[in-house]
Protein backbone atom coordinates (compact mmCIF):
# COMPACT_ATOMS: atom_id res chain seq x y z
CA UNK A 1 0.00 0.00 0.00
CA UNK A 2 1.46 3.56 -0.90
CA UNK A 3 0.62 6.67 0.81
CA UNK A 4 -0.24 9.88 -1.02
CA UNK A 5 -0.79 12.77 1.62
CA UNK A 6 -2.62 11.48 4.25
CA UNK A 7 -3.99 9.00 2.32
CA UNK A 8 -3.67 5.71 1.45
CA UNK A 9 -3.71 4.36 -1.92
CA UNK A 10 -4.51 0.97 -2.86
CA UNK A 11 -1.64 -1.00 -4.81
CA UNK A 12 -2.61 -2.12 -7.93
CA UNK A 13 -2.37 -5.79 -9.05
CA UNK A 14 -0.02 -4.80 -11.82
CA UNK A 15 2.13 -3.19 -9.28
CA UNK A 16 2.53 -5.66 -7.01
CA UNK A 17 3.17 -7.98 -9.84
CA UNK A 18 5.66 -5.51 -10.81
CA UNK A 19 7.45 -5.43 -7.86
CA UNK A 20 7.52 -9.37 -7.49
CA UNK A 21 9.13 -9.29 -11.49
CA UNK A 22 11.79 -6.61 -10.79
CA UNK A 23 13.13 -8.66 -8.09
CA UNK A 24 12.82 -11.71 -9.97
CA UNK A 25 14.87 -10.36 -12.76
CA UNK A 26 17.56 -8.71 -10.32
CA UNK A 27 18.21 -12.58 -9.44
CA UNK A 28 18.50 -13.81 -12.48
CA UNK A 29 20.22 -11.47 -14.51
CA UNK A 30 22.76 -10.36 -12.35
CA UNK A 31 23.29 -6.94 -10.66
CA UNK A 32 25.50 -5.68 -14.12
CA UNK A 33 22.72 -6.56 -16.66
CA UNK A 34 20.01 -5.12 -14.49
CA UNK A 35 21.45 -2.16 -13.56
CA UNK A 36 22.24 -0.95 -16.98
CA UNK A 37 19.39 -2.64 -18.77
CA UNK A 38 16.06 -3.80 -16.74
CA UNK A 39 16.26 -0.92 -13.58
CA UNK A 40 15.36 1.74 -16.07
CA UNK A 41 12.16 0.10 -16.67
CA UNK A 42 8.37 1.56 -15.07
CA UNK A 43 5.04 0.41 -15.02
CA UNK A 44 2.50 2.56 -16.40
CA UNK A 45 -0.47 1.80 -14.92
CA UNK A 46 -3.83 1.57 -17.36
CA UNK A 47 -5.91 0.28 -14.67
CA UNK A 48 -6.55 -3.04 -17.79
CA UNK A 49 -5.01 -6.07 -15.21
CA UNK A 50 -4.84 -8.06 -18.66
CA UNK A 51 -2.38 -5.67 -20.67
CA UNK A 52 0.48 -4.63 -18.93
CA UNK A 53 2.39 -1.50 -20.24
CA UNK A 54 6.15 -0.97 -19.49
CA UNK A 55 8.31 2.16 -20.54
CA UNK A 56 11.97 3.34 -20.98
CA UNK A 57 13.91 6.06 -21.66
CA UNK A 58 14.87 5.63 -24.78
CA UNK A 59 14.24 3.87 -27.98
CA UNK A 60 18.02 2.08 -28.14
CA UNK A 61 16.73 0.58 -24.48
CA UNK A 62 13.23 -0.57 -25.54
CA UNK A 63 14.83 -2.18 -28.76
CA UNK A 64 16.95 -3.99 -26.20
CA UNK A 65 14.33 -5.03 -23.83
CA UNK A 66 12.35 -5.96 -26.81
CA UNK A 67 14.78 -8.46 -28.35
CA UNK A 68 15.89 -9.80 -25.08
CA UNK A 69 13.32 -9.79 -22.29
CA UNK A 70 9.81 -9.67 -24.59
CA UNK A 71 8.96 -13.32 -24.05
CA UNK A 72 10.84 -13.24 -20.33
CA UNK A 73 8.99 -10.58 -19.17
CA UNK A 74 5.45 -12.01 -20.27
CA UNK A 75 6.07 -15.09 -19.14
CA UNK A 76 6.69 -13.46 -15.28
CA UNK A 77 3.74 -11.55 -15.22
CA UNK A 78 1.87 -14.33 -16.13
CA UNK A 79 3.14 -16.51 -13.24
CA UNK A 80 1.99 -14.13 -10.87
CA UNK A 81 -1.09 -12.99 -12.91
CA UNK A 82 -2.32 -15.94 -15.38
CA UNK A 83 -4.86 -13.08 -16.88
CA UNK A 84 -2.19 -11.57 -18.33
CA UNK A 85 -2.53 -11.35 -22.14
CA UNK A 86 0.19 -8.79 -23.39
CA UNK A 87 3.28 -7.05 -21.94
CA UNK A 88 4.20 -4.03 -24.51
CA UNK A 89 7.48 -2.07 -23.94
CA UNK A 90 7.44 1.37 -25.20
CA UNK A 91 9.50 4.32 -25.21
CA UNK A 92 8.61 6.90 -22.61
CA UNK A 93 9.16 9.45 -25.18
CA UNK A 94 6.24 8.83 -27.77
CA UNK A 95 8.07 10.97 -30.42
CA UNK A 96 11.23 8.94 -30.38
CA UNK A 97 10.98 5.79 -32.81
CA UNK A 98 11.79 2.97 -31.93
CA UNK A 99 14.95 1.60 -33.52
CA UNK A 100 15.04 -2.03 -35.01
CA UNK A 101 18.07 -4.17 -34.42
CA UNK A 102 17.47 -7.86 -33.91
CA UNK A 103 13.69 -8.88 -34.42
CA UNK A 104 12.36 -10.10 -30.99
CA UNK A 105 10.55 -13.45 -31.22
CA UNK A 106 6.91 -13.20 -31.01
CA UNK A 107 5.43 -13.30 -27.67
CA UNK A 108 2.85 -16.55 -27.43
CA UNK A 109 -0.68 -16.44 -27.81
CA UNK A 110 -3.15 -16.20 -24.78
CA UNK A 111 -2.76 -20.06 -23.38
CA UNK A 112 -4.90 -22.24 -25.57
CA UNK A 113 -8.46 -23.59 -23.85
CA UNK A 114 -7.26 -27.17 -23.77
CA UNK A 115 -7.21 -27.08 -19.87
CA UNK A 116 -8.43 -24.96 -17.55
CA UNK A 117 -6.54 -21.60 -17.37
CA UNK A 118 -3.42 -21.02 -15.52
CA UNK A 119 -2.34 -25.03 -15.95
CA UNK A 120 -1.52 -24.75 -19.43
CA UNK A 121 2.36 -23.07 -19.17
CA UNK A 122 3.78 -20.00 -20.32
CA UNK A 123 6.86 -21.23 -22.06
CA UNK A 124 9.88 -19.58 -24.08
CA UNK A 125 9.51 -20.52 -27.48
CA UNK A 126 13.62 -20.31 -27.90
CA UNK A 127 14.25 -23.15 -25.30
CA UNK A 128 13.67 -26.43 -27.32
CA UNK A 129 15.67 -29.52 -27.43
CA UNK A 130 16.85 -28.34 -31.09
CA UNK A 131 18.17 -25.42 -29.84
CA UNK A 132 20.28 -26.92 -26.56
CA UNK A 133 23.60 -27.50 -27.06
CA UNK A 134 24.91 -31.14 -25.75
CA UNK A 135 28.55 -31.84 -24.92
CA UNK A 136 29.33 -34.44 -22.60
CA UNK A 137 29.54 -32.01 -19.76
CA UNK A 138 25.60 -31.35 -19.70
CA UNK A 139 25.01 -35.09 -21.81
CA UNK A 140 23.18 -37.44 -19.42
CA UNK A 141 20.75 -34.65 -18.37
CA UNK A 142 19.93 -33.80 -22.21
CA UNK A 143 19.26 -37.47 -22.51
CA UNK A 144 17.23 -37.39 -19.67
CA UNK A 145 15.39 -34.69 -20.38
CA UNK A 146 14.59 -36.11 -23.53
CA UNK A 147 13.41 -39.35 -22.10
CA UNK A 148 10.79 -37.95 -19.76
CA UNK A 149 9.34 -35.74 -22.07
CA UNK A 150 8.60 -38.82 -24.84
CA UNK A 151 5.10 -40.31 -24.86
CA UNK A 152 4.92 -43.95 -23.35
CA UNK A 153 5.16 -45.38 -19.76
CA UNK A 154 7.47 -43.26 -17.72
CA UNK A 155 10.64 -44.67 -17.18
CA UNK A 156 11.78 -42.70 -14.17
CA UNK A 157 9.95 -39.79 -12.38
CA UNK A 158 11.40 -37.55 -10.51
CA UNK A 159 13.93 -36.11 -12.48
CA UNK A 160 16.71 -33.55 -10.38
CA UNK A 161 18.53 -31.39 -12.37
CA UNK A 162 20.83 -29.50 -10.70
CA UNK A 163 23.62 -27.00 -11.45
CA UNK A 164 24.95 -23.22 -11.51
CA UNK A 165 23.12 -20.46 -12.47
CA UNK A 166 22.39 -20.02 -15.99
CA UNK A 167 23.79 -22.83 -17.64
CA UNK A 168 20.43 -24.57 -18.75
CA UNK A 169 18.93 -25.86 -16.34
CA UNK A 170 15.39 -23.40 -17.35
CA UNK A 171 16.10 -24.09 -20.75
CA UNK A 172 15.70 -28.14 -20.22
CA UNK A 173 12.18 -28.15 -18.59
CA UNK A 174 10.88 -25.73 -20.66
CA UNK A 175 12.11 -28.37 -23.42
CA UNK A 176 10.62 -31.03 -21.72
CA UNK A 177 7.07 -29.21 -21.36
CA UNK A 178 7.36 -28.21 -25.07
CA UNK A 179 8.23 -31.40 -25.96
CA UNK A 180 5.17 -33.11 -24.05
CA UNK A 181 2.84 -31.14 -25.36
CA UNK A 182 3.79 -31.48 -28.73
CA UNK A 183 3.09 -35.77 -27.80
CA UNK A 184 0.27 -34.92 -26.20
CA UNK A 185 -1.62 -31.15 -26.16
CA UNK A 186 -4.20 -32.20 -23.94
CA UNK A 187 -1.98 -33.30 -21.26
CA UNK A 188 -2.57 -31.07 -18.09
CA UNK A 189 0.68 -29.61 -17.46
CA UNK A 190 2.14 -26.69 -14.83
CA UNK A 191 5.55 -25.04 -14.87
CA UNK A 192 6.20 -22.89 -11.72
CA UNK A 193 9.22 -22.00 -9.43
CA UNK A 194 9.32 -23.05 -5.66
CA UNK A 195 8.62 -19.75 -4.84
CA UNK A 196 5.63 -19.33 -6.85
CA UNK A 197 4.34 -23.13 -5.12
CA UNK A 198 4.84 -20.97 -1.90
CA UNK A 199 3.47 -17.80 -2.78
CA UNK A 200 0.44 -19.53 -4.36
CA UNK A 201 -0.02 -22.12 -0.95
CA UNK A 202 -0.26 -19.69 1.12
CA UNK A 203 -2.44 -17.60 -0.75
CA UNK A 204 -4.58 -21.35 -0.85
CA UNK A 205 -4.14 -21.10 3.14
CA UNK A 206 -5.19 -17.54 3.68
CA UNK A 207 -8.25 -18.04 1.08
CA UNK A 208 -9.21 -21.29 2.96
CA UNK A 209 -9.25 -22.93 -0.34
CA UNK A 210 -5.93 -25.42 -0.46
CA UNK A 211 -8.35 -28.02 -1.86
CA UNK A 212 -8.87 -26.40 -5.04
CA UNK A 213 -4.69 -25.81 -4.62
CA UNK A 214 -3.87 -29.67 -3.76
CA UNK A 215 -6.42 -30.32 -6.77
CA UNK A 216 -4.49 -28.26 -9.04
CA UNK A 217 -0.76 -29.44 -9.03
CA UNK A 218 -1.87 -32.95 -7.95
CA UNK A 219 -3.50 -33.53 -11.13
CA UNK A 220 -0.92 -32.84 -13.62
CA UNK A 221 0.29 -35.23 -15.95
CA UNK A 222 3.84 -32.87 -16.08
CA UNK A 223 4.52 -30.92 -13.03
CA UNK A 224 7.79 -28.71 -13.18
CA UNK A 225 8.87 -26.96 -10.28
CA UNK A 226 11.90 -25.03 -10.56
CA UNK A 227 14.90 -23.58 -8.16
CA UNK A 228 13.31 -25.67 -5.40
CA UNK A 229 16.52 -24.01 -2.85
CA UNK A 230 14.02 -21.75 -2.63
CA UNK A 231 11.80 -23.14 0.06
CA UNK A 232 14.35 -24.39 2.05
CA UNK A 233 13.60 -23.30 5.59
CA UNK A 234 9.61 -22.87 4.78
CA UNK A 235 8.23 -26.29 6.72
CA UNK A 236 4.36 -25.90 6.01
CA UNK A 237 5.47 -25.28 2.10
CA UNK A 238 7.83 -28.13 2.23
CA UNK A 239 5.30 -29.98 3.97
CA UNK A 240 2.68 -29.77 1.50
CA UNK A 241 5.39 -30.10 -1.58
CA UNK A 242 6.24 -33.47 0.16
CA UNK A 243 2.88 -34.60 -0.67
CA UNK A 244 2.60 -33.19 -3.96
CA UNK A 245 5.93 -35.31 -5.11
CA UNK A 246 3.98 -38.14 -3.27
CA UNK A 247 0.99 -37.76 -4.97
CA UNK A 248 2.29 -37.43 -8.45
CA UNK A 249 4.89 -40.53 -7.82
CA UNK A 250 2.64 -42.23 -6.74
CA UNK A 251 0.05 -41.73 -9.91
CA UNK A 252 2.57 -42.87 -12.34
CA UNK A 253 2.93 -38.98 -13.72
CA UNK A 254 6.11 -37.45 -14.39
CA UNK A 255 7.76 -34.63 -11.96
CA UNK A 256 10.87 -32.58 -13.14
CA UNK A 257 12.51 -30.73 -10.46
CA UNK A 258 15.69 -28.27 -10.68
CA UNK A 259 18.33 -26.63 -7.98
CA UNK A 260 21.24 -24.72 -7.53
CA UNK A 261 23.03 -27.79 -5.91
CA UNK A 262 22.50 -31.57 -5.49
CA UNK A 263 20.11 -32.95 -3.14
CA UNK A 264 22.72 -33.72 -0.51
CA UNK A 265 23.97 -30.35 -0.19
CA UNK A 266 20.16 -28.37 -0.40
CA UNK A 267 20.74 -27.61 3.54
CA UNK A 268 17.34 -26.66 5.03
CA UNK A 269 15.35 -28.95 2.74
CA UNK A 270 13.79 -31.92 4.60
CA UNK A 271 15.47 -35.18 4.46
CA UNK A 272 12.01 -37.08 3.76
CA UNK A 273 11.61 -34.53 0.26
CA UNK A 274 15.60 -35.58 -0.80
CA UNK A 275 14.66 -38.83 -0.38
CA UNK A 276 12.13 -38.99 -2.69
CA UNK A 277 14.41 -37.20 -5.37
CA UNK A 278 16.86 -39.80 -4.73
CA UNK A 279 14.63 -42.53 -6.31
CA UNK A 280 14.36 -40.74 -9.74
CA UNK A 281 17.18 -40.20 -11.63
CA UNK A 282 19.83 -37.19 -10.43
CA UNK A 283 21.05 -35.41 -13.33
CA UNK A 284 23.87 -32.56 -12.93
CA UNK A 285 25.18 -29.85 -15.78
CA UNK A 286 28.75 -29.31 -14.98
CA UNK A 287 30.07 -25.90 -16.48
CA UNK A 288 30.78 -25.62 -19.68
CA UNK A 289 34.10 -26.23 -20.85
CA UNK A 290 35.93 -23.99 -23.73
CA UNK A 291 34.49 -26.29 -26.70
CA UNK A 292 31.01 -26.30 -25.80
CA UNK A 293 30.88 -22.25 -24.39
CA UNK A 294 32.35 -21.60 -28.14
CA UNK A 295 29.77 -24.26 -29.86
CA UNK A 296 27.13 -22.02 -28.00
CA UNK A 297 28.50 -18.93 -29.58
CA UNK A 298 28.04 -20.52 -33.24
CA UNK A 299 24.18 -21.55 -32.68
CA UNK A 300 23.40 -18.55 -31.09
CA UNK A 301 25.04 -16.45 -34.51
CA UNK A 302 23.45 -18.73 -36.71
CA UNK A 303 19.95 -17.90 -34.77
CA UNK A 304 21.22 -14.47 -35.76
CA UNK A 305 19.27 -12.54 -38.99
CA UNK A 306 21.42 -13.00 -42.14
CA UNK A 307 23.94 -10.11 -42.45
CA UNK A 308 24.94 -10.44 -38.65
CA UNK A 309 28.42 -11.02 -38.55
CA UNK A 310 31.18 -12.02 -36.13
CA UNK A 311 34.85 -12.82 -35.99
CA UNK A 312 36.01 -16.29 -34.67
CA UNK A 313 38.28 -14.56 -33.34
CA UNK A 314 35.69 -12.29 -31.18
CA UNK A 315 33.75 -15.57 -30.77
CA UNK A 316 37.10 -17.17 -29.22
CA UNK A 317 37.47 -14.60 -26.94
CA UNK A 318 34.38 -14.55 -25.32
CA UNK A 319 34.24 -18.26 -25.17
CA UNK A 320 37.50 -17.81 -23.55
CA UNK A 321 36.99 -15.45 -20.86
CA UNK A 322 33.15 -15.86 -19.81
CA UNK A 323 33.67 -19.63 -18.62
CA UNK A 324 30.88 -20.17 -16.27
CA UNK A 325 27.12 -18.75 -17.01
CA UNK A 326 25.71 -19.94 -20.50
CA UNK A 327 23.30 -16.84 -19.82
CA UNK A 328 26.61 -14.23 -19.66
CA UNK A 329 27.94 -15.50 -22.48
CA UNK A 330 24.85 -15.13 -24.69
CA UNK A 331 24.25 -12.13 -23.30
CA UNK A 332 27.80 -10.88 -24.23
CA UNK A 333 27.64 -11.67 -27.73
CA UNK A 334 24.16 -9.88 -28.28
CA UNK A 335 26.04 -6.74 -26.24
CA UNK A 336 28.77 -6.70 -29.09
CA UNK A 337 26.37 -6.89 -31.98
CA UNK A 338 23.42 -4.27 -30.30
CA UNK A 339 26.47 -1.68 -30.09
CA UNK A 340 28.24 -2.36 -33.29
CA UNK A 341 24.76 -2.12 -34.79
CA UNK A 342 24.47 1.48 -33.13
CA UNK A 343 27.42 3.11 -33.88
CA UNK A 344 28.41 1.68 -37.08
CA UNK A 345 31.45 0.26 -35.91
CA UNK A 346 33.10 -3.15 -37.12
CA UNK A 347 33.01 -5.77 -35.03
CA UNK A 348 37.18 -6.76 -34.12
CA UNK A 349 39.03 -8.01 -31.24
CA UNK A 350 39.41 -4.26 -29.69
CA UNK A 351 35.69 -3.08 -30.67
CA UNK A 352 34.83 -6.21 -28.18
CA UNK A 353 37.26 -5.70 -25.71
CA UNK A 354 35.91 -1.36 -25.44
CA UNK A 355 32.57 -2.79 -25.15
CA UNK A 356 32.92 -5.79 -22.93
CA UNK A 357 36.07 -4.78 -20.92
CA UNK A 358 34.26 -5.00 -17.38
CA UNK A 359 32.81 -8.30 -18.00
CA UNK A 360 35.95 -10.16 -19.58
CA UNK A 361 38.21 -8.60 -16.47
CA UNK A 362 35.01 -10.12 -14.38
CA UNK A 363 36.46 -13.58 -15.97
CA UNK A 364 39.76 -13.35 -16.50
CA UNK A 365 42.48 -15.72 -14.71
CA UNK A 366 45.96 -13.74 -14.44
CA UNK A 367 48.19 -15.31 -17.38
CA UNK A 368 51.46 -13.58 -16.94
CA UNK A 369 53.87 -13.04 -20.53
CA UNK A 370 56.21 -15.58 -18.56
CA UNK A 371 53.59 -18.45 -18.14
CA UNK A 372 52.97 -17.56 -22.40
CA UNK A 373 56.26 -17.81 -23.08
CA UNK A 374 56.99 -20.70 -20.95
CA UNK A 375 53.83 -22.69 -23.12
CA UNK A 376 55.03 -21.33 -26.57
CA UNK A 377 58.31 -22.22 -25.68
CA UNK A 378 57.53 -26.07 -24.64
CA UNK A 379 54.89 -26.61 -27.79
CA UNK A 380 57.68 -25.32 -30.28
CA UNK A 381 60.13 -26.98 -28.67
CA UNK A 382 62.37 -23.91 -27.87
CA UNK A 383 63.94 -23.04 -24.68
CA UNK A 384 62.02 -19.58 -23.36
CA UNK A 385 65.19 -17.53 -23.81
CA UNK A 386 65.05 -17.98 -27.45
CA UNK A 387 61.98 -16.13 -27.65
CA UNK A 388 63.40 -12.76 -26.13
CA UNK A 389 66.93 -13.33 -28.42
CA UNK A 390 67.79 -11.29 -31.30
CA UNK A 391 67.37 -14.50 -33.39
CA UNK A 392 65.32 -14.15 -36.63
CA UNK A 393 64.86 -17.40 -37.91
CA UNK A 394 61.57 -18.74 -39.03
CA UNK A 395 61.58 -21.22 -36.39
CA UNK A 396 61.92 -18.82 -33.63
CA UNK A 397 60.46 -15.92 -34.78
CA UNK A 398 56.83 -17.34 -35.76
CA UNK A 399 56.44 -19.01 -32.05
CA UNK A 400 57.44 -15.70 -31.15
CA UNK A 401 55.04 -13.47 -32.84
CA UNK A 402 52.43 -16.24 -31.71
CA UNK A 403 53.73 -15.73 -28.35
CA UNK A 404 53.21 -11.89 -28.89
CA UNK A 405 49.49 -12.27 -29.71
CA UNK A 406 48.84 -14.65 -27.03
CA UNK A 407 50.07 -12.02 -24.81
CA UNK A 408 47.49 -9.24 -26.74
CA UNK A 409 44.88 -11.41 -26.53
CA UNK A 410 44.84 -13.02 -22.48
CA UNK A 411 46.98 -10.11 -20.69
CA UNK A 412 46.21 -6.61 -19.86
CA UNK A 413 49.64 -5.60 -20.71
CA UNK A 414 49.79 -2.64 -23.02
CA UNK A 415 52.01 -2.87 -26.29
CA UNK A 416 55.06 -1.43 -25.36
CA UNK A 417 55.14 -3.19 -22.27
CA UNK A 418 54.40 -6.83 -24.34
CA UNK A 419 56.97 -5.76 -25.88
CA UNK A 420 59.84 -4.75 -23.38
CA UNK A 421 58.91 -8.10 -22.51
CA UNK A 422 60.57 -9.72 -25.60
CA UNK A 423 63.68 -8.36 -25.85
CA UNK A 424 62.79 -4.84 -25.41
CA UNK A 425 61.58 -4.90 -28.82
CA UNK A 426 59.34 -2.15 -30.15
CA UNK A 427 55.99 -1.68 -29.87
CA UNK A 428 55.47 -1.91 -33.78
CA UNK A 429 56.95 -5.34 -33.46
CA UNK A 430 54.54 -6.07 -31.67
CA UNK A 431 51.36 -4.83 -33.73
CA UNK A 432 52.98 -6.44 -37.15
CA UNK A 433 53.21 -9.73 -34.85
CA UNK A 434 49.56 -9.71 -34.21
CA UNK A 435 48.27 -8.74 -37.25
CA UNK A 436 50.30 -11.44 -38.96
CA UNK A 437 49.06 -14.20 -36.66
CA UNK A 438 45.52 -13.00 -37.18
CA UNK A 439 46.08 -13.46 -41.18
CA UNK A 440 47.45 -16.57 -40.36
CA UNK A 441 44.46 -18.37 -38.63
CA UNK A 442 42.54 -17.39 -41.47
CA UNK A 443 44.23 -19.49 -43.89
CA UNK A 444 46.90 -21.96 -41.90
CA UNK A 445 45.05 -24.55 -39.96
CA UNK A 446 48.09 -25.63 -38.46
CA UNK A 447 49.06 -21.98 -36.76
CA UNK A 448 45.18 -21.68 -35.69
CA UNK A 449 45.66 -25.34 -34.06
CA UNK A 450 48.72 -24.25 -31.81
CA UNK A 451 47.00 -21.14 -31.37
CA UNK A 452 43.52 -22.87 -29.80
CA UNK A 453 45.48 -25.48 -28.08
CA UNK A 454 47.57 -23.21 -26.40
CA UNK A 455 44.71 -20.60 -25.76
CA UNK A 456 43.17 -23.80 -23.64
CA UNK A 457 46.33 -24.74 -21.82
CA UNK A 458 46.93 -21.30 -20.45
CA UNK A 459 43.14 -20.52 -19.56
CA UNK A 460 42.30 -23.67 -18.32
Amino acid sequence: MAFNGRYAVQESEAARAWTRVRASLRESAGARLFEQWLKPIELVETGDADAIRLTLPSAFMTNWVRNHYADRLLHEFRAILPTVRTVAIETAAAAEAPLTLVPAVAAPAAPAPAQPAGERPVLDPRFTFDRFVADASNKVAFNAARALAAPGPVRFSPLFLHSGTGQGKTHLMHAIAHEFLAAQPDARVMFMSAERFMFDFVAALRARDTFAFKARLRGCDLLLIDDLQFIAGKDSTQEEFFHTVNEIMAAGKRLVISADRCPQALDGIESRILGRMAIGLVADIKTPPLELRRAILDRKLADMPEGVKVPAEVLDLLAGRIRTSVRELEGALNRVIAYAQLTGDAIDLDFAISVLGDVLRGGQRRITIDEIQKAVSAHFELKPIDLVSARRARAVARPRQIAMYLAKRLTTRSLPEIGRKFGGRDHSTVIHAVRRIEELRDSDNDIDGAVRLLMRQLES
